[in-house]
């Protein structure tokens, strides 16, 4: 009998085994740990929204934007948009919003009808270290689709 009947087996086995190792070893392609980690993002956003509209709001609202109103109330959709951004490659959440204001006395808006109409905006949330913040940013007149459509470059 001759010993190459062992050395083939034995060689095509630790061939499997140190392919099987590289393949572990290199772990996941760059778009399975981004879809990870958007998947640990979207529901970080789940168990954080209440907390991040509220900080949201807080922090809009003491922007003193737009000029010569107070934000008075904010409704929050359901729907969340996310998106990366480009230049950080943070992944970004973006919730359309209905805001009213009331005109702050002596701010100049006061005698203005359409200070009393609900306008159309979105908020963004930044996810960020594993957790979703706010800076308070929000774009009016645009819904997440349109934001995402109007930011893109």
């Amino acid at each position: 009998m001759s010993p190459l009947i062992w050395v083939i087996p034995l060689v095509v086995v630790a061939t499997i085994a140190l392919y099987s190792w590289y393949v572990r070893a290199s772990g996941p392609s760059r778009e399975q740990r981004e879809a990870e980690e958007f998947e640990r993002a979207r529901k970080a956003f789940h168990r954080e929204r209440e907390r991040a509209e509220a900080k949201f709001f807080d922090l809009a609202a003491s922007s003193g934007r737009p000029r010569g109103l107070r934000w008075k109330d904010c409704e929050f959709e359901d729907g969340v948009a996310y998106a990366r951004d480009k230049q950080t490659a943070e992944l970004r959440a973006l919730v359309a919003v209905t805001v009213s204001f009331e005109a702050i006395e002596g701010g100049g808006m006061e005698d203005v009808e359409a200070v009393s109409n609900l306008r159309a905006a979105t908020a963004v949330f930044r996810y960020s270290e594993g957790h979703w913040s706010t800076e308070g940013r929000v774009i009016f007149n645009l819904n997440p689709t349109q934001a995402i459509a109007h930011f893109q470059d």
